[in-house]
């Protein structure tokens, strides 16, 4: 079987008509291989139908020649128009991951890409290229992606779940909004708040005398990861403790962080306090914006280091979400990557490892980690009860029933007359009608079309949830 030196095949690459990106020596190899196995395979397949041929020869990852390539030296080097491949196809072979099943699904669609354009286009433009280009970056990773989770991403090490971080402070510079003036049920804990504050700048303020419009007490809590270091930042959230009305505007003050009352500070939070824009008041249907309580991007800043467990020495991984099969799937794919034994399956939420002794076990928990499955996933229906949003699969569907809620009465099918289409609603307000089988998402476009308070969507999807509707876990968050 002849070699082709790495010099012929650059060459060869040259002189094509597509120039192919920037290769690297595992490439070159690749296509030396493909070029190898045509030495091997071109009496029996000479005879094969042309069409059959081309394709066969792509998807198995052969390279099928018409005649031997005349004068393979460093003077003549073999030019790939003289293989029975077009441009596309040469540049797929180079470019396609050597995975059997991937390889084959882009190389019939890359094969068709070349039928259509080798007659009418002697040098492909920009645009051709971007065609295959967007056959291999799009199609088949996504094919991959779209199923395959890396262990990483369902998972978390045994001690590496977050820590979370709780604090009082302040909130100053309401427009008016904060908790009430002293005297008044509420403020009780404010003026107090504020009078110590005072007092540790060595101001003395009788609590009597203040008013606190301007402030509002708050309650401050976060979750940081336990390997964050002494000033990493991280996200806080702020709500009222008080009557106050609003923190549109305002400012925490510098706000200690603990991990349990009357532990030590691990962190301070402080920051402005931005609130989203408020619902158009002309909209009765539109949830109220609220105002109370606000997150705060990158707020806080840890001061000291947190108790750390060791990464390396984590035997267990845990689920984020315990599922028997998905932990099962996941014990699988480390145990064919490192052998037998090495995972065993615990529970729903726990996978045990015992990893080989290779002097460096993060290493090797970080790679078992970077393997991917394909995990069990459950169906689900996510919806925010503040704004009404509604997140689901693009296949989960809604059975027969009747709903009726407030002033929205939905029904899913049993009903007289023509049979409407999907998502298609009455003329009477708050009447919904659609046909059993209709998706999620246009039960919800339905809803929002006749204006249904956001409440209300999470209460219907919740009914039909209980009465076997909807063959889904709803989340109303």
């Amino acid at each position: 079987m002849r070699r082709y030196p790495f010099s012929l095949l650059r060459a060869a690459l040259r002189n094509a008509v597509v120039a192919p990106p920037k290769q690297t020596a595992t490439d070159y190899a690749a296509l030396g291989r493909l070029l190898a196995e045509y030495d091997a395979r071109a009496l029996e397949t000479r005879r094969a139908a042309d069409a059959r041929r081309r394709r066969l020869a792509l998807a198995m990852g052969t390279v099928v020649v018409d005649e031997p390539t005349p004068s393979a030296d460093a003077e003549h080097p073999p030019r790939l128009e003289h293989l029975r491949l077009t441009p596309f196809q040469a540049f797929a072979a180079v470019a396609v991951p050597a995975k059997r099943g991937l390889e084959r699904a882009v190389a019939l669609v890359v094969a068709e890409l070349a039928d259509s354009v080798r007659d009418t286009v002697r040098r492909p433009t920009r645009s051709a290229v971007g065609a295959v280009l967007l056959a291999l970056g799009a199609l088949a990773p996504a094919a991959l992606r779209a199923q395959d989770v890396r262990i990483k991403d369902l998972t978390i090490a045994e001690g590496a779940a977050p820590i979370r971080l709780v604090g009082y402070g302040l909130a100053v510079g309401l427009d008016g909004t904060g908790d009430r003036a002293n005297g008044v049920r509420g403020s009780g804990m404010t003026v107090q708040s504020v009078v110590n504050l005072l007092r540790r700048f060595d101001v003395e303020v009788p609590a009597e005398l203040l008013r606190t419009r301007n402030v509002a007490a708050v309650l401050v809590t976060a979750e940081v990861s336990p390997y964050l270091r002494s000033g990493g930042r991280f996200d806080v959230h702020v709500a009222s403790m008080g009557d106050a009305r609003s923190l549109r505007g305002g400012v925490l003050w510098m706000t200690p962080l603990v991990a349990e009352a009357g532990g030590k500070p691990y962190a301070l939070a402080q920051g402005a306090l931005m609130v989203s824009e408020s619902a158009d008041p002309r909209d009765r249907y539109a949830a109220p914006t609220v105002e109370t309580t606000v997150r705060l991007p990158n707020g806080g800043q840890l001061e000291v280091d947190l108790p750390r467990p060791s990464f390396a020495g984590a035997s267990r991984l845990l689920l984020k979400e315990p599922d028997v099969g998905t932990a099962s799937k996941i014990a699988a794919a480390i145990n064919g990557a490192l052998g037998a034994k090495t995972a065993t399956v615990e529970d729903p939420g726990a996978v045990a490892l015992a990893l080989p002794d290779t002097g460096d076990r993060a290493l090797m928990l970080s790679k078992v980690r970077d393997l991917a499955v394909r995990p069990d996933r459950i169906a689900r229906l996510v919806i925010d009860g503040r704004d009404g949003t509604v997140v689901a699969g693009g296949d989960m569907t809604v059975g027969e029933a009747v709903v009726s809620h407030g002033a929205v009465t939905l029904t899913i099918g049993a009903q007289t007359g023509p049979a409407p289409a999907p998502g298609d609603t009455s003329v009477a307000p708050g009447d919904v009608r659609v046909t059993p089988g209709t998706t999620v998402q246009k039960v919800a476009a339905a809803l929002h079309a006749v204006q249904t308070p956001a409440p209300e969507i999470a209460a219907i999807f919740l009914a039909l949830r209980e009465v076997g509707a909807l063959a889904a876990e709803v989340v109303v968050r």
